[in-house]
């Protein structure tokens, strides 16, 4: 919670250097590294605007923000005040550190003062709980205001649940919570329900896709629950930057709300830098990894005695730059660690005590996934780098406004590395400081979604006829579920009468229930050093992977899957590993079909597997390959929605001298439309995939560090192109959820329009046969042809479509 009139802790801790540190530091890299940095983005100081402390606020709680040095608000502050008393929803929409958490901790603390009302308070991550209750506890200290908070989570003891229950006026928990935990025990919230009076919402842009389309469904459960009790909650939602918030946060709640999105906060000067790594093969295009560059731009800066957080993309990469960064800085073990990291999968002790060192500001280096991301208080930051674009411009934003406080000067770098998105960004600077920030989408009357809440809603509360869920009418739903033997149906009415407790069976995030443990057996005795979720488990827990916790290496003995346990042992290598993954589509069903150019374009459902065939051994700083293994794990499968473009095998072979030349075209026509797509819907990286394979489904292609395609069977097994019966190659793009997201549905009608860009982006660049930027990595070889080279393949391919 942020003041308006004073400056914050972690800003006080600044004022022992020059303001300025980040724009020199800035200065010092456009002139040595100008040949690097192919944009600049000037972001000017902005003044703040402020209003007074309301009237009507509680004596008490007034002089608990005055002790706390808060005299007066933000504009945008005051505006929701003025809304929430009015009685409207309200969705705040300010940037980062613009103290949107006041915004609805006054009306909250003077409805509890005041009223005796609850409120529930929803996070998206335990993170954020628990600092949210600290502030609100060190609030309620200064002014003895006698309102009790509470966290209610996975991680609150049994003993302690009965008394949240009954005397929490501020209960902060998280969508999870809600769904599995307190409305199927509704009747022992019987209290809390009947004085609920506001629930507010945090971070509403990280609820969007799958996981935005079932909180929808949890809400409306909510509200459900509520007026049983006789309550009608006033919701309250934040937002960071998203293309849509307003629109978003109405499509949450299903209901008209007050929009305050013109924030009154001061914010000091920001530079941002685009950074593109030096080529180290100008006949390849390849460039220097963005990993060496984040590593020395880092280096730099905590040598200036800059606070410095970087953004990995994944795990491994947060504990490799660690690692790097600790043989820097941290190699004195008498002195305490200036750099760490922070993720997902740390154990909730550990993770605590890095937030409370990075507030303390006794941490130099954060190297931080996104779980960073979101608004957990880690102190005043100068710089921020972002090693790869993290796949949505709302996200850079995000991420890079963490450095900065109030008049605080911040520098931010974004490091682009090898990936198509990241080098289309740097080559255009201007769609960077241009595109607007992506807008979330959610599908809440998805049938499966759908069908999991109205389950899990007939558990909690018996159906009437006429009755609905939301704006859904749920008779047709009942109906199933009577004849599944869940209900029972008796005059009008619908009862649960099965022995399952449905909430337990549905994930909000559409995956396999249960994250995995990492047990260390190092010394005979069995120790729990880390979490993994289920989606990252395959990918990083398989036998023989290197799991870094800290950037201490511990290797994977054994994995038991069902079980949920990895089992790993301390060790001493100087390597770390890197999972090899391929996947194989299948159409299920057509929705729609149209002409392009010689082939045809499809939307449509279909079945996706993928397979985890073994990994890589990478050598520390020169990454070279130094080994494989293999990988023996249950496929991963799921039904999707995409998009799909195909040729006719007597046009192929019109075209192409045999099919080892067309499936390498194919496999750059993905890589160029994957990237173009992705930019055109404004999707985020991973949310959006892309596979060439058979129309059938029959065999799917991948290409090797060579680039060249390389076609397996639907068991995984080497398949030469030349054994291929039917020969019918499919370029895939698909919503990496089940049962989609909405992207493909707009590609499909976009069809002419992306292949044209796709084809555009091939001609505009400037390899000589191919690079990572237009069609993917090629063989040194390849740019001694004169004709047919990886490039020129793919153009064919991808003209043949838009003539």
């Amino acid at each position: 919670m942020n003041a308006a009139s004073r400056p914050a802790p972690a800003e006080r801790r600044h004022d022992s250097h020059d303001s300025h540190d980040s724009q020199s530091l800035a200065t010092r890299l456009r002139r040595r590294y100008a040949d690097r940095i192919t944009g600049v983005l000037d972001l000017p100081a902005r003044e703040g605007r402020h209003a007074p402390l309301p009237a009507a606020l509680p004596p008490k709680l007034r002089t608990a923000l005055e002790q706390r040095g808060i005299n007066q608000l933000y504009s945008h502050q005051a505006e929701a005040w003025a809304a929430a008393v009015a009685g409207r929803h309200l969705a705040v929409a300010t940037p980062t550190a613009s103290g949107k958490s006041l915004c609805y901790t006054l009306p909250v603390l003077s409805a509890a003062m005041q009223e005796q009302a609850k409120s529930l308070y929803l996070f998206p991550t335990k993170a954020l709980a628990q600092d949210q209750v600290a502030e609100l506890l060190e609030l309620n200290r200064a002014g003895d205001l006698g309102v009790k908070a509470f966290t209610f989570d996975g991680d609150t003891p049994g003993d302690a649940r009965q008394a949240v229950r009954l005397h929490g006026d501020i209960v902060v928990s998280n969508p999870d919570m809600l769904h599995q935990a307190i409305l199927p025990h509704h009747t022992k919230w019987a209290g809390f329900f009947e004085n609920l009076r506001y629930v507010v919402i945090d971070e509403v842009h990280t609820y969007r896709g799958v996981f935005g389309s079932h909180v929808v469904n949890l809400l409306r459960r909510l509200k459900r629950i509520c007026a049983f009790y006789g309550s009608t909650p006033q919701f309250i939602l934040c937002s960071a930057t998203i293309g849509n918030p307003v629109e978003h946060a109405g499509n949450l709640i299903e209901a008209p709300v007050s929009a305050i999105t013109e924030s009154g906060a001061p914010c000091g000067p920001r530079q941002v830098l685009l950074w593109n790594p030096p080529v180290i093969n100008p006949d390849l295009g390849l460039r220097a990894s963005a990993r060496s560059q984040s590593n020395r731009i880092a280096r730099a800066a905590i040598r200036a005695g800059l606070k410095t957080l970087i953004f990995a993309q994944s795990r491994t990469m947060v504990e490799v730059l660690t690692k790097y960064l600790k043989d820097v800085f941290d190699h004195d073990p008498r002195l305490p660690p200036r750099i760490r990291a922070y993720r997902g999968g740390y154990l909730p002790g550990d993770r605590r005590e890095a937030e409370r060192e990075m507030r303390a500001g006794r941490v130099d280096g954060i190297v931080s996934t996104s779980a960073l991301e979101l608004g957990v208080d880690i102190g005043s930051l100068d710089l921020v780098i972002l090693n790869g674009y993290p796949g949505s411009i709302a996200a850079c934003w995000q991420r890079i406004g963490r450095a900065g406080r109030r008049r605080q000067a911040s520098l931010g770098v974004l490091v682009a590395g090898s990936d198509p998105l990241d080098q289309y960004l740097v080559r255009h600077p201007e769609f960077f400081a241009q595109a607007p920030p992506e807008q979330a989408r959610v599908a809440p009357d998805q049938p499966l979604i759908l069908l999991d809440h109205i389950r899990c809603a007939a558990f909690e509360l018996g159906f009437r006829k006429g009755d609905r869920l939301g704006p859904v009418e749920v008779a047709p739903w009942l109906e199933l579920l009577e004849e599944d033997g869940v209900l029972h149906r008796e005059n009008e009415r619908w009862e649960w009468i099965a022995d399952s407790y449905p909430a337990h069976a549905v994930s909000l995030r559409s995956v396999a229930d249960g994250n995995f443990v990492v047990v260390d057996r190092t010394g005979g005795r069995q120790t729990i050093i880390a979490e993994v979720d289920y989606s990252a488990a395959a990918m990083t827990l398989y036998e023989g992977a290197i799991h870094m916790v800290q950037s201490t290496p511990y290797q994977v003995e054994r994995l038991d899957w069902e079980g949920r346990k990895a089992y790993v042992r301390r060790t001493h290598v100087d390597y770390y590993t890197d999972a090899i993954d391929h996947t194989r589509l299948k159409p299920l069903d057509c929705f729609g079909h149209a002409p392009c150019g010689a082939g045809q374009t499809r939307h449509g459902e279909v079945h996706v597997v993928r397979r985890i065939s073994g990994y890589k051994k990478i050598r520390y700083y020169s990454h070279e390959n130094i080994g494989y293994g293999p990988i023996n794990l249950p496929d991963q499968e799921l039904h999707t929605t995409a998009v799909w473009w195909q040729l006719p095998p007597g046009m192929l072979a019109l075209h192409f001298d045999h099919r080892q030349q067309a499936m390498d075209g194919f496999l750059g026509a993905a890589y160029a439309l994957h990237i173009v797509a992705t930019v055109a819907v404004m999707a985020e990286g991973r949310d959006l995939q892309k596979s060439v394979g058979n129309g059938d489904g029959t065999w799917s292609a991948t290409a090797d560090a060579d680039g060249r395609a390389h076609l397996q069977d639907a068991g995984g097994s080497q398949l030469p192109p030349e054994t291929l019966l039917d020969f019918s190659p499919t370029v895939f793009l698909y919503d990496a959820f089940p049962g989609g997201i909405g992207l493909s549905a707009p590609l499909y009608q976009r069809s002419h329009e992306l292949l044209g860009q796709a084809v555009g982006l091939i001609e505009r660049c400037n390899c000589l046969a191919g690079c990572p930027g237009c069609v993917g990595p090629i063989l040194a070889d390849a740019e001694q042809t004169a004709t047919n080279t990886p490039r020129e393949l793919a153009r064919r391919v991808l003209q043949l479509m838009v003539a």
